[in-house]
């Protein structure tokens, strides 16, 4: 007797990925556009607007490209799925479910790519890392959620430099810098800037008793040729120092570290990653541009003073998310309500729900109620 599970039905519409907010004739038309215009042998006389211009074709046909693997998984394990259905047999309905909630999953993850349409959302990130007061169990904090984000990026095929850090007295990190590097890399971080809250049983204390830490994590967009950024010598002052942690006898015995402050603004970068002064200057230039970008871009957002009065302390009534691992295991975003239970894979990098609740309420609500499939 053929088998209609409930946790099949839902599937069996015929799979539609081309709506919404992705418009697969208009997608098309400007491919072609695209294509054309790349073969123009005069393109090139003008390099950012050549780049510029591959930039979008590549996206552009990489969507479009995901969107016909999709169209054809989901064809396919419908297809099997009643074929399954008519023979009763379970465990390939059970399968072929598992496979389409999967697909479920990176189409709503696509969709809500589709959205990152900001002019730094494409760009690599840097993400900064700040321990809040409590000393050690605060720097640790602060390391772990270091690693949670490394994990992340590593799930995600992106790239991750350490740029700068500075280690904490007993264990952690006073603050850190990672540089990370991938499709849409800041698109998806940028949601993360905030003070993040966990609650333990601190592992430095003798007494094991519970203890609440904070920490902060900012996030700025790697700025590239096509943005002027207009930053003038005479507002900064740089600064050279020893640089601190690994990175060989060069690097420890010499005053390679740079640190550039932006005084008109207060703002200050530091860079140490590399083995020569010249480099770091460089890099550390790179990251005050970034910087400069996304404080314009937090000014231009209604949201602004708030995101700005959150960086002033980092403690009680800052958070966007809490981390509770005594008495009860959960991890919950204040902002949009999830949460998980799951408290180890959040630590290990499992962060895409949040991330895309997160995304899906800053744009606007689209794709919310997806995004609880994405797991």
């Amino acid at each position: 007797m053929p088998i209609s599970p409930p946790s099949l039905n839902r599937f069996l519409d015929p799979p539609v990925c081309c709506g919404g907010v992705f418009d697969w004739e208009q997608a098309q038309i400007r491919l072609d556009e695209l294509n054309a215009r790349s073969e123009d042998p005069n393109l090139w006389g003008d390099p950012q607007a050549a780049q510029k211009l591959m930039r979008e074709r590549n996206k552009l046909a990489a969507s479009m490209d995901t969107v016909r693997a999709l169209e054809k998984e989901v064809a396919d394990a419908v297809a099997l799925a009643e074929l399954a259905q008519a023979e009763g047999d379970e465990s390939l309905i059970d399968e072929t479910c598992a496979v389409l909630t999967a697909a479920q999953a990176r189409a709503s993850r696509a969709e809500l790519e589709a959205l990152l349409s900001g002019e730094a959302d494409g760009n690599d990130s840097y993400v900064q890392f700040n321990a809040g007061a409590g000393g050690t169990e605060a720097q640790d904090w602060a390391e772990m959620l270091m690693r949670m984000y490394a994990r992340w990026a590593g799930a995600h095929a992106m790239s991750v430099e350490e740029v700068e850090r500075l280690d904490g007295d007993g264990a952690g990190i006073k603050s850190a810098t990672l540089l990370i590097k991938g499709e849409n890399a800041y698109g998806w971080l940028k949601t993360e800037a905030g003070v993040h809250r966990l609650v333990r049983i601190s592992p430095f204390d003798a007494n094991a008793r519970r203890q609440t830490s904070f920490a902060s994590v900012w996030v700025y967009p790697v700025v590239d040729e096509s943005i002027e950024i207009d930053i003038q010598d005479k507002d900064c002052r740089v600064d050279t120092f020893r640089a601190s942690g690994a990175g060989g006898q060069h690097v420890n015995k010499t005053d390679s570290a740079v640190r550039i402050t932006h005084m008109p603004s207060g703002i200050v970068v530091a860079c140490q990653s590399e083995r020569s002064q010249h480099q770091n200057r460089a890099k550390a230039w790179d990251m005050l541009r970034a910087r400069m970008y996304e404080a314009e871009l937090s000014r231009r957002e209604a949201a602004s003073d708030v995101l700005e009065a959150n960086k002033t302390e980092i403690g009680w009534g800052r958070q966007i998310r809490s981390y509770v691992l005594q008495p009860y295991q959960m991890v919950k975003d204040l902002r949009t309500g999830t949460e998980t239970s799951d408290t180890q894979a959040v630590l290990n990098g499992d962060l895409d729900a949040f991330m895309a609740a997160s995304l899906a309420a800053r744009l606007g609500g689209a794709a919310v109620g997806e995004v609880s499939d994405i797991e």
